[in-house]
């Protein structure tokens, strides 16, 4: 019997392929079967990429965009048409963000950071949309953050503010297209180690402890945890679910501001 969970014949796209969770998505996909084109701003760590998935034997091209230019973006749509002829899968992960405190955050950079995670995610969902409405099916999912639904502090305004608008735009895309066929989820990570966290860390090593005061599970997260959800959300497994929000975050969405972890615990 043929696996639910078998994307073979499938053909996937996935934004910030160069490193942390978009590498861990495009290879997870890869290795379920799917052929991929992986796309980054860093147009070499994205071909690295896609060389590691046709060394598993699929099918992989690499695109280098920019996803906050949204010209640049149906640019790399093209670019599937041409390699692939279908997408059944988008995986919108790439997007940076800027911090400053909500009383000295330029408008300018405000900006800059809904072009990056909001417009950017918009217009890859629109061009994959358009798409997969018409082959009559197809799954995209939007990374946010728990910043989508929770207030994060720190300077984080514009982020949140982002991913805010990525959680709504989630679920109005999931409500305008789930009847034609496609569905639209977003997985919301909490802290998943990448190079920017590594860098915060080193800068103030009180952030670990802060954020793992708040995780149950007593790790941070790894790029690889959003390797079976993606899998998962890309595959028929999840076919009736869809205009969901996804925590990934080792039970930190689950534990409320003035609980402790683990008996006895005063952390």
């Amino acid at each position: 019997m043929t696996s639910m969970f078998d994307l073979s014949g499938r053909a996937a796209l996935v934004t910030g392929a160069a490193q942390g969770m978009g590498r861990a998505m495009a290879l997870a996909l890869a290795e379920a079967g799917a052929d991929v084109l992986a796309v980054d701003r860093n147009g070499a760590g994205a071909t690295n990429t896609a060389e590691q998935i046709r060394a598993m034997g699929r099918r992989a091209a690499a695109a280098a965009t920019d996803v906050s230019v949204p010209t640049q973006v149906r640019q790399m749509f093209e670019r599937m048409d041409q390699e692939f002829g279908r997408i059944d899968f988008l995986g919108n992960v790439a997007g940076e963000s800027i911090m400053a405190p909500p009383e000295q955050i330029s408008i300018e950079d405000v900006e800059q950071v809904l072009r990056n995670l909001v417009i950017g995610r918009f217009c890859a969902c629109q061009e994959a949309g358009r798409r997969m409405l018409a082959a009559g099916r197809g799954s995209i999912v939007n990374i946010g953050s728990l910043a989508s639904i929770t207030a994060l502090g720190r300077g984080h305004i514009a982020y949140s503010m982002a991913m805010g608008a990525v959680a709504q735009m989630t679920r109005e895309l999931s409500t305008e297209w789930a009847g034609r066929g496609v569905r639209v989820n977003a997985i919301l990570p909490a802290q998943v180690m990448n190079p920017g966290l590594e860098k915060r860390i080193a800068e103030n090593p009180r952030l670990r402890d802060k954020w793992l005061s708040g995780i149950p599970a007593g790790r941070m997260g790894d790029p690889s945890d959003i390797r079976g959800l993606a899998v998962f959300l890309a595959s028929d497994a999840s076919s009736w679910i869809t205009g969901a929000l996804i925590p990934m975050d080792g039970g930190n969405l689950a534990l409320n501001g003035s609980g402790s972890v683990g008996p006895g615990s005063t952390r």
